[in-house]
């Protein structure tokens, strides 16, 4: 994975209730935690297994997310064109255990401190009260 020759993507898959939270959600939370607007990279982290990637499970899925894609460049909420590319899921394979609860097993580690923290901090910003502590 990590020499980025595999076609593999670093992601998460969620699994959601659509009665608790709605995709348009996850897909605003997701635009508005990292750089959409960067090639190959997420913060430090360099190669094709860092591009910005939403996999969906159905045409509903990926006309949604086209739609909250087309919607944030007709507003200009970044100043560099979103490069996110929205493609159907095919598989998935999970990280292996060191990886896994990343953040919740190594909180005062530094990539947590300066990368995640900061995500952190804008996700509850922007949600407040929608956004229970308990999960993050």
């Amino acid at each position: 994975m990590c020499t980025g020759k595999t076609g593999y993507a670093e992601a998460i898959q969620i699994k959601f209730d659509p009665r608790i939270i709605t995709f348009e959600k996850i897909l605003d939370i997701f635009w508005h935690t990292h750089d959409p607007t960067t090639l190959n990279r997420q913060g430090n982290d360099v190669g094709t297994q860092y591009r910005s990637a939403i996999f969906y499970h159905d045409e509903n899925q990926k006309n949604i997310a086209e739609k909250s894609k087309n919607e944030l460049e007709e507003e200009g909420v970044f100043k560099d064109p979103i490069v996110t590319e929205i493609t159907p899921f095919s598989n998935f394979y999970a990280a292996e255990n060191y990886h896994k609860n990343y953040y919740e097993n190594n909180r005062t580690a530094p990539y947590c401190n300066f990368v995640i923290d900061p995500k952190i901090h804008k996700l509850l910003l922007k949600y407040g009260n929608e956004i229970k502590q308990e999960y993050l």
